[in-house]
C-alpha cells in the first residue's frame, strides 16, 4: 500500500483492520451490477452506501484506505491536530481571564499525535470495509482498480461488469517542482500525521487553507514556523478583510510569514536540515529549517484507472464531467475531488447524491444548483458562502453589503473573542442573500444559518424575524439584518414615524 502508517502502534493497528484489513478476501462477482464505484472515500462511500440502501447491488473499489483523505490524512487528523494547539494556546492566554497557575502550559506533541490517532482509530469504524460488507450489503474490494472497457472493470485480477459506474477516486498533495525538494525530503498531510516529535524549524510552502491551518497548530505546539505564499494574501482565495485579520493574528503568534516568495531550490546541510534559497522581488535569502510542509494544493488520482479504455475524457485537473455528473462515456459517473475544481469533503457528499440520483434513476439533479458554504478551520475561522465583494466586482453583479465587526456583538466581548466580523453580499435594492464571509473562532459552526437561507430562497429581512439566543455569537447574523432594515426606512418613513410618536406623546 501507499503511504503506510507510522507509528505501528495499537491505534493505527486498530485503524488498519478496519480500513484496509491485512486478511482481506475480495468476494467472487456473481453477475452483473448496477453501480461500480472506484475509490473508498467520501464521495465514493457515500455513493456506495447510499445505493446500495436503495436496493442495487453495489460494488466498491479501493486501493489504500477505506475513508480516504478526509479520515485518514485530512479533515479527522487534522482536525484533532488544531483542538490540541487551541488548548495550547489558551492556555497561554489564561491569565488575561484572571486564571493562571504557577507554570506555563507544556506541550507533550507525541501524547497529542497519539491522542489523534486513537480518535481516528474510533471514528474509522464508520468506514470500515466489514461494516461495509456486513452491515450495507457492499461488495468491497481492495486492490487498484483499471478500466478493460466501458463497461467492465479488473481488480485483482477479477473482472466486474457494471450498468453504472462511479469514479470517485479524490486526490493527492500537489509537489510543485522546486530544485531539490525530492532529495531534501518533504511532509505533505499524507505523511505529516506520522509525526512523532515536533520539528524546531517548520517551514510551510503555501499559505492556503491546508498551509495555514497546520502552521497555526505547529506554532502554538512550539515549532517556530516560517509561512511562505507566492502572491500578495494568504488564503488569496478569501475575501480580503477576512486575511488580514488572519495574518494580524498569525503576525501575533510569531509566525513569520514571507508574501510574495518563490523558493528557487532547497538543499540539504548537514545535521539533517534543509536550506530553502528564497526570492522575493529582487532579493534572495536562505531560510534554513529542519522540516519542510507543502500545502500548494491537490492533483486528482486518474493514474492506472485507464480511463482512455473506458472512454473517458481527463485532464491533469481531472475527470471531465458535465453538470449532471456524467462523464463523456454516459454510463459512468464521477464525483468528488476527481472532478471537482473545490475541494470539500461536504461538496464530495453532496456531489455523491447527486451521482445516484441521476446514475440510477431518471433524474436530472445539477451541481450548479448546490450552494456550498466552506470553512478554513485556523483561529479564528473564516466561513464563507456564495459570491464576496471582490467576485461580485469581478462580475459586474451590482451588490449592497453590510457588515457587523464582533466587538459589536456581547458574547464575542465576553468571550474575549472579538476581533474578527460578519459581512452580508446582498442583490442591490433587495434582502436577497448572494453570499457572505464570517470571521471568528465560531464561524464555522455559524455559517449554516445564511447557507439556509440562501438554499431555500429566504432573504436576510427573514433573518432579521428570527429570534436568535441572546447572547450567543450568532446574533453578528441578526444584526447585519438589523442593518438591512434600517436602510428600508427612508425619509418620508421616519417622518411619519416621528409624527405618530409625537402624537402618542400627547
Amino acid at each position: 500500500m501507499d503511504h503506510p502508517l507510522s507509528p505501528q502502534d495499537i491505534y493505527n493497528a486498530e485503524l488498519l483492520a478496519q480500513v484496509h484489513p491485512p486478511d482481506w478476501v475480495n468476494p467472487k462477482p456473481e453477475g452483473r451490477y448496477n453501480l461500480v464505484v472506484i475509490g473508498g472515500g467520501t464521495a465514493g462511500l457515500v455513493t456506495a452506501a447510499g445505493a446500495a440502501g436503495l436496493g442495487a447491488r453495489v460494488a466498491l473499489i479501493e486501493r489504500h484506505l477505506m475513508g480516504g483523505d478526509c479520515l485518514n490524512t485530512g479533515c479527522v487528523p487534522s482536525k484533532a491536530l488544531l483542538r490540541a494547539a487551541r488548548a495550547a494556546f489558551d492556555a497561554r492566554q489564561s491569565e488575561r481571564f484572571g486564571v493562571a497557575g504557577p507554570d506555563g502550559p507544556r506541550v507533550d506533541f507525541a501524547r497529542v499525535m497519539e491522542r489523534m490517532r486513537r480518535l481516528r482509530a474510533g471514528i474509522s469504524r464508520h468506514d470500515s470495509a466489514h461494516r461495509f460488507r456486513d452491515q450495507l450489503g457492499v461488495d468491497v474490494y481492495l486492490g487498484q482498480a483499471h478500466f478493460l472497457d466501458g463497461e467492465s472493470i479488473e481488480v485483482g485480477g477479477t473482472r466486474l461488469v457494471f450498468d453504472r459506474a462511479a469514479i470517485c477516486t479524490g486526490a493527492r498533495a500537489a509537489v510543485p517542482p522546486i530544485v531539490g525538494l525530492a532529495e531534501a525530503g518533504f511532509l505533505t498531510n499524507e505523511t505529516l500525521f506520522n509525526l512523532t516529535q515536533l520539528p524546531p524549524r517548520l517551514a510551510v510552502i503555501g499559505a492556503g487553507p491546508i498551509g495555514c491551518e497546520l502552521a497555526q497548530a505547529f506554532a502554538r505546539f512550539g515549532s517556530r514556523v516560517t509561512l511562505l505564499q507566492r502572491g500578495p494574501q494568504l488564503l488569496p482565495r478569501e475575501d480580503r478583510d477576512a486575511a488580514i485579520v488572519l495574518e494580524r493574528f498569525f503576525r501575533r503568534e510569531t509566525i513569520t510569514l514571507l508574501k510574495e516568495t518563490r523558493v528557487e531550490r532547497i538543499e540539504v546541510v548537514s545535521g539533517g536540515g534543509r536550506k530553502l534559497h528564497l526570492r522575493q522581488k529582487e532579493t534572495t535569502t536562505v531560510l534554513e529549517v529542519d522540516a519542510l510542509l507543502v500545502g500548494v494544493g491537490r492533483a486528482p488520482n486518474i493514474d492506472g484507472l485507464a480511463l482512455e479504455k473506458a472512454g473517458v475524457a481527463f485532464t491533469e485537473q481531472g475527470v471531465h464531467v458535465d453538470d449532471q455528473l456524467r462523464t463523456t462515456n454516459p454510463h459512468i459517473y464521477a464525483a468528488g475531488d476527481v472532478c471537482s475544481a473545490r475541494k470539500f469533503t461536504h461538496l464530495a457528499d453532496a456531489q455523491a447524491r447527486i451521482l445516484i440520483a441521476n446514475a440510477l434513476f431518471p433524474a436530472r439533479q445539477k451541481v450548479s444548483q448546490l450552494v456550498v458554504p466552506h470553512c478554513t478551520y485556523t483561529d479564528p475561522e473564516i466561513a464563507q458562502v456564495g459570491l464576496t465583494l471582490a467576485e461580485a466586482d469581478e462580475a459586474n453583479i451590482a451588490v449592497d453589503s453590510f457588515s457587523v465587526p464582533l466587538e459589536a456583538v456581547d458574547r464575542a466581548v465576553l468571550d474575549g473573542e472579538s476581533e474578527g466580523f460578519a459581512r452580508v453580499v446582498l442583490k442591490k435594492g433587495t434582502d436577497r442573500i448572494l453570499g457572505a464571509t464570517l470571521v471568528g473562532r465560531h464561524a464555522g459552526e455559524m455559517i449554516s444559518e445564511l447557507t439556509l437561507a440562501m438554499t431555500s430562497n429566504q432573504g436576510l429581512a427573514a433573518i432579521g424575524r428570527t429570534i436568535h439566543p441572546y447572547p450567543t455569537q450568532a446574533e453578528a447574523i441578526r444584526k447585519l439584518a438589523d442593518a438591512y432594515n434600517r436602510t428600508r426606512l427612508t425619509e418620508p418613513v421616519k417622518r411619519l414615524m416621528g409624527a405618530w410618536l409625537r402624537w402618542r406623546r400627547r
